[in-house]
């Protein structure tokens, strides 16, 4: 019992009779209240000194209020370990624990700092507008460093509590120093991640897509509704998903409708008879495109692009906002144009001929 008098020698409000168990348990309740105590009192004079202030502050306070909380709560045990009547070795590690939480209580507060930052930087632009090219440009980009940033954090974070334990940083150690086979397997291993997070930062650099952008991927036609670290998930235009990996965007040609801007040009193939009037199929495109409104106002345009033996093509283009606005503009440009051709012009219609050789 020597040693733990001699622990609660600084100690004389303890009962020196009390069992060490005891004193440890009362230790670590006391050091518990003043912590929680000292973090409300901590929280209310912050939130009063920055009443007023950037949004990020108040914002950062309120959200990182938890971890705080428990960063308060290690450092009172860290305290209570020191003066509480322990072995050595529980005195070493009960500390050693208490490190690794603080390290990970960092990291949480860091990852928090990064969430807030992100989302006060995107209030600034509203995707719910018609002309959102600037929005989903920003978007895209502070999605793909923030998640790119997580994963650097979250890495970072582990090693340093890993680099605390003596025998995970020997091995380590000796694993670097080795190499050979052990250390070409975790090359090998990491090599689809590391190639996937350098491709998200040249992603948000470049910008090759931006959420919801219109695309054609696989020979399939959808939307850009997420990009995360590794992998990008597209909304194909009948709802389905697929997911592709964000490496596939730098190494693999695909089309972008929405690169630049929004707006499309439509195009509606018709096939006529040679003796169809041009001029009033024109005429008529015409007044469909400017009674529907669909139409931006921008281009409708008609033209013989081709000459076969039975029929003219003929082709319609007509320009709308966007990807989808395009795709029902041309619908409705194909329904009326071959209505008015079956019902007012009913020989213009393509048709075969058939010459009878002359008996004579």
């Amino acid at each position: 019992m020597s040693f733990y008098s001699d622990r609660l020698d600084g100690l004389p409000w303890v009962p020196t009779w009390a069992p060490p168990w005891a004193v440890s348990l009362g230790l670590t309740g006391v050091a518990i209240l003043v912590a929680l105590a000292a973090h409300q009192i901590l929280v209310l004079v912050i939130r009063r000194g920055l009443a007023g202030r950037d949004a990020f502050w108040p914002a950062l306070a309120v959200r990182a209020r938890r971890p705080t909380r428990w960063v308060f709560i290690v450092a009172a045990l860290s305290a209570a370990a020191s003066v509480a009547p322990l072995t050595p070795g529980q005195a070493a590690g009960a500390k050693h624990l208490l490190v690794v939480l603080f390290i990970l209580l960092i990291g949480w507060i860091v990852l928090t700092s990064l969430d807030i930052g992100a989302a006060l930087y995107l209030r600034r632009f509203r995707v719910d507008i018609e002309d959102n090219l600037l929005a989903r440009k920003h978007l895209t980009q502070v999605r793909i460093l923030r998640r790119a940033s997580a994963v650097v954090v979250g890495l970072f974070t582990v090693a340093l509590a890993l680099m605390t334990v003596p025998g995970v940083r020997q091995w380590g150690v000796s694993l670097l120093a080795a190499g050979g086979a052990a250390s070409l397997i975790v090359g090998l291993a990491l090599q689809p991640l590391l190639t996937n997070l350098i491709a998200g930062i040249q992603i948000a650099v470049t910008q090759p897509i931006r959420i919801d952008d219109a695309v054609i991927v696989e020979k399939e036609w959808g939307n850009i509704e997420e990009i995360n670290a590794t992998y990008v998930v597209v909304r194909l235009w009948d709802w389905r998903r697929m997911v592709l990996p964000l490496s596939y965007f730098i190494q693999t040609p695909f089309q972008n409708w929405t690169r630049e801007s929004a707006a499309l040009i439509g195009t509606v193939m018709i096939y006529v008879d040679h003796s169809a009037p041009i001029d009033v199929l024109r005429a008529k495109l015409e007044d469909i495109v400017r009674a529907s409104s669909l139409w931006d106002g921008k281009v409708v345009n008609l033209a013989v692009t081709d000459i076969t033996a039975q029929v003219l093509e003929v082709r319609c283009l007509v320009s709308a906002r966007n990807a989808p606005t395009a795709f029902d503009l041309r619908c409705e440009v194909r329904e009326k144009m071959m209505a008015f051709i079956a019902q007012e012009l009913p020989l213009a219609l393509a048709r075969q001929r058939l010459a009878l050789a002359d008996p004579a």
